[in-house]
C-alpha cells in the first residue's frame, strides 16, 4: 500500500512538472523568446498572431491535472531608438545632428541640385527653402516670447473671482450668522469679568490692569 501511494503521488509530481514545463515554455514560444543556457535571446514571431488562436495542452482522462488554455495575444510596442541621431530646436546648440527633412521631394531634390551651384543664382525664397530643409526655426523665431503667459494670467485671474463669488454667496445664504460672543458688547463684558477673577494675576492677563486707578497700565 506504502508503494502503490508513494508511486501515485510521484506520478502526479511528474505530471504536474510537465505541465508547468509544457506550459512555460508555450508562453515563450508565443511571445518569441527562445532559450539558450542562463541567458535568453529574443526573437520576433515571424508570423501574425491574431487573438482568436488558442494553444490548448491535451487532456487525458482521470488524470488530476486541470485543462489548461492559453490565449495569445500579441502586443506591438514602439520605442525611440536614441542611439540614432535626432533633430531639436535649441537656442546653445546651433547645429543638430540630423537634418529637418529627411524625405525630400522631387522639387525638394531640385532646389538641392540648384544649391551645388553658384549662390548668386538663388532668389531669396529659394535661399530660404533651402535654410527649412535643413533647419526648422530660425533664432529670431526661437527666441520670440510666447503670449501664452497671457492666458495663464487670465486664468488664474478668473479662479480666484470665481471663489470670490462663492465665498461672498455662502457667507450670504449657507453659512449660519455669527455667534453673539462676536459682538463687541460681549466681549467687553468678558473682559470685566476676567479682570473680575483676576485672571493669570503674576505675569498674566489681570497683571496689566490697574485695579487701583482702573485703567490699563
Amino acid at each position: 500500500m506504502l508503494r502503490l501511494t508513494a508511486g501515485r503521488v510521484g506520478s502526479l509530481v511528474a505530471r504536474r512538472a510537465a505541465v508547468a514545463l509544457t506550459t512555460s515554455s508555450a508562453r515563450m514560444a508565443s511571445h518569441g523568446h527562445v532559450f539558450r543556457g542562463p541567458m535568453y535571446q529574443i526573437r520576433r514571431p515571424q508570423a501574425e498572431v491574431t487573438s482568436n488562436q488558442q494553444m490548448a495542452l491535451p487532456h487525458h482522462e482521470n488524470s488530476l491535472v486541470p485543462h489548461v488554455s492559453l490565449s495569445i495575444h500579441p502586443e506591438v510596442s514602439e520605442a525611440v531608438d536614441m542611439s540614432k541621431p535626432m533633430y531639436w530646436d535649441r537656442r546653445e546648440i546651433p547645429l543638430p545632428d540630423k537634418r529637418y527633412k529627411d524625405i525630400l521631394t522631387p522639387a525638394d531634390k531640385s532646389l538641392k541640385e540648384k544649391e551645388k551651384g553658384p549662390w548668386g543664382q538663388l532668389s531669396n525664397e529659394e535661399k530660404l527653402a533651402l535654410y527649412r530643409l535643413s533647419f526648422c526655426q530660425t533664432y529670431p523665431e526661437m527666441n520670440q516670447s510666447s503670449s501664452e503667459w497671457k492666458t495663464v494670467v487670465a486664468g488664474v485671474l478668473y479662479c480666484i473671482g470665481l471663489t470670490g463669488l462663492v465665498i461672498i454667496w455662502q457667507t450670504a445664504y449657507v453659512s449660519p450668522p455669527a455667534p453673539r460672543t462676536f459682538d463687541a458688547e460681549w466681549q467687553a463684558k468678558q473682559v470685566k469679568r476676567m479682570l473680575d477673577m483676576r485672571v493669570s494675576p503674576i505675569e498674566g492677563f489681570a497683571a496689566q490692569w490697574d485695579y487701583e486707578k482702573g485703567q490699563w497700565k
